[in-house]
């Protein structure tokens, strides 16, 4: 178990729930520090004095921030920061509950995971779920995480409840203000067909696991050898790939698959049409793997976020009858 990075109270109308908000994300692979060449010797970085040239001690640092005037800093001391922090800094209310989805995944900063703080805020918790889940909304509030404030969700998501803290509209650049402007180009008819016809070929439903960090896996590879003693080279295939304008569309005719694209059918947007279906294939027995993966997360199945659905299905299956993964 991990230490939470929040601990507060999430406000459900007038109903409190204490909760505690762990990361959802850890970074993976190799880790490259700074050496001095032809030694064994890491760089490290010292706090000092810039004019100085002296190191300061840890409790002599305090904060700043830069004026209006370059080269011009006001010192922040921590009882001054303490003391402009919102009132309830350690409570989320939330104001309003948005349709599933109506957050574009640019806004979308960092996600925790929500665990109920206590055995009296379980109930609430487990209500505040159903509603969400059943409802397809997700909630909004702040947060004040690390001496920020954040806009933040809170959605249902592998049987808990989640946190996705957002970026404020100033922090969200436009295209152009960071990018010159994107020319025009005019769309030949076959080209677009094309285009079309290859993007559905492709199409798939989300897995994860169909993607491999290939890099992070040769540079760990590399790290053994070089530990071992040996060698690793890797040669990666060399084609440009680029063609001339008229040459676009007979790249795109060569990209089309010759066979039906091993990861299946388009994912199908949920209408009401779509949520009728999987009601009734639960009624059927067939439950869908949002359901199969609440139930894993209550049988507590070891591996269980990487499962497909079928996988799901046994592995809650055997669980549920007692046996052993």
């Amino acid at each position: 178990m991990v230490n939470p990075v929040w601990v507060g109270t999430l406000m459900f109308g007038r109903v409190p729930i204490g909760i505690r908000l762990y990361s959802a994300r850890e970074r993976r692979g190799p880790v490259l520090h700074q050496f001095q060449r032809g030694t064994a010797d890491r760089i490290r970085y010292l706090r000092v004095n810039e004019r100085t040239g002296e190191e300061v001690a840890v409790e002599e640092v305090v904060r700043g921030a830069r004026t209006g005037v370059e080269d011009e800093y006001v010192i922040l001391e921590p009882e001054e920061l303490e003391e402009i922090l919102p009132s309830g800094s350690r409570t989320m209310e939330m104001g309003e509950f948005l349709p599933e989805g109506a957050v574009d995944p640019l806004w979308y900063a960092s996600t925790y995971y929500a665990a109920p703080r206590g055995a009296a805020d379980t109930e609430p918790y487990q209500l505040l779920y159903a509603a969400l889940d059943r409802t397809r909304r997700v909630g909004a509030a702040t947060v004040v995480l690390r001496d920020r404030e954040y806009p933040v969700l809170i959605q249902p998501h592998r049987g808990v409840l989640s946190a996705s803290t957002l970026w404020w509209p100033d922090e969200v650049r436009a295209p152009d203000d960071v990018m010159p402007p994107v020319a025009r180009a005019e769309l030949g008819k076959g080209e677009l067909k094309l285009a079309e016809e290859l993007v559905r070929a492709l199409s798939a439903e989300w897995d994860p696991d169909d993607y491999e960090d290939s890099y992070g896996r040769r540079l760990t590879e590399l790290v053994r050898a070089k530990a071992r003693g040996t060698t690793f080279s890797h040669r990666p295939d060399r084609t440009d790939g680029r063609g001339g304008v008229g040459a676009i569309g007979e790249a795109l005719r060569q990209s089309l698959p010759t066979r039906p694209h091993k990861r299946g059918r388009a994912p199908v947007p949920r209408t009401p049409t779509t949520v009728r279906a999987e009601a009734r294939s639960t009624s059927e027995g067939r439950r869908t793997k949002r359901e199969l993966l609440q139930r894993a997360s209550e049988l507590d199945v070891p591996g269980r976020s990487k499962m497909n659905r079928d996988e799901l299905e046994a592995a809650v299956g055997r669980a549920g009858s007692g046996g052993r993964r």
